[in-house]
């Protein structure tokens, strides 16, 4: 993880507290020992880029195919490496997983406690996150669709990481809607639901096409209207 990133982390630290938020899950190392192109003495231009490109092509593979149905062998066939080079730039395919994984989880935890802290009014809150969630998913469609389809498959440690950055995430939409509740703005949603909300978001994998005629902005603001229509309070 960068000085940069690490630095946002720290900075939310008020914000966590006030808004009861998970801790915030040191990532840095095991996230530097997924990118070995990074790690030892191989931190150059071109380690990092061919890095990229092997974590870049086995998404795509991993979304396609399914992580478990995909191969080191076809791994090093589809970026052309034989398997000494490929593990020249990776430790273990699930690492590669791994280092997939954490990166846009990780991205999302950043970006969403920035909200929490520069939004705050909690309705206004819901379009930023909306439009941030949605702008990720379509930038990195493969890269998202095996966040949030093959985490699962990362084992021990590597997936209570990845748990905690999942519950960090949906930390940052409860608080916000639990801020609105207090404010007066929103009903009282329980657990359950919160889920359902960022599973409309979540699941929008199977179905998106960046290509399409819509936008990232234009369905993430489609579904901030859903989201509060669901919470809002309503006359009786």
């Amino acid at each position: 993880m960068s000085r940069t990133r690490s630095k946002k982390l720290t900075d939310t630290e008020a914000a966590r507290s006030a808004a009861q938020l998970s801790p915030i899950v040191p990532t840095s190392p095991y996230a530097s020992a997924a990118d070995s192109a990074a790690a030892n003495s191989k931190v150059t231009i071109a380690g990092h880029q061919q890095y990229e490109r092997i974590q870049k092509i086995s998404a795509e593979l991993f979304a396609t195919r399914g992580y478990r149905a995909v191969g080191v062998a076809e791994i090093g066939e589809a970026v052309g490496l034989g398997r000494g080079a490929l593990y020249y730039h990776i430790s273990s395919k699930e690492d590669l997983l791994f280092g997939i994984v954490v990166r846009y989880i990780e991205n999302l935890v950043v970006t969403g406690r920035e909200a929490l802290e520069s939004e705050p009014d909690p309705r206004k809150r819901i379009y930023l996150l909306s439009r941030q969630l949605m702008q990720i998913i379509f930038a990195n469609l493969f890269e998202m669709t095996v966040c949030f389809r093959e985490a699962d498959c990362l084992t021990g440690q590597r997936h209570q990481i990845v748990s905690k950055l999942h519950q960090s995430y949906q930390d940052i939409w409860t608080a916000t809607l639990r801020e609105g509740e207090k404010k007066g703005y929103f009903r009282a949603l329980p657990s359950v639901g919160i889920k359902g909300i960022l599973g409309m978001y979540f699941y929008s994998f199977l179905w998106l096409k960046p290509s399409g005629r819509q936008s990232y902005k234009d369905i993430a603001d489609i579904f901030a209207d859903m989201t509060l229509s669901i919470v809002e309070k309503r006359d009786r």
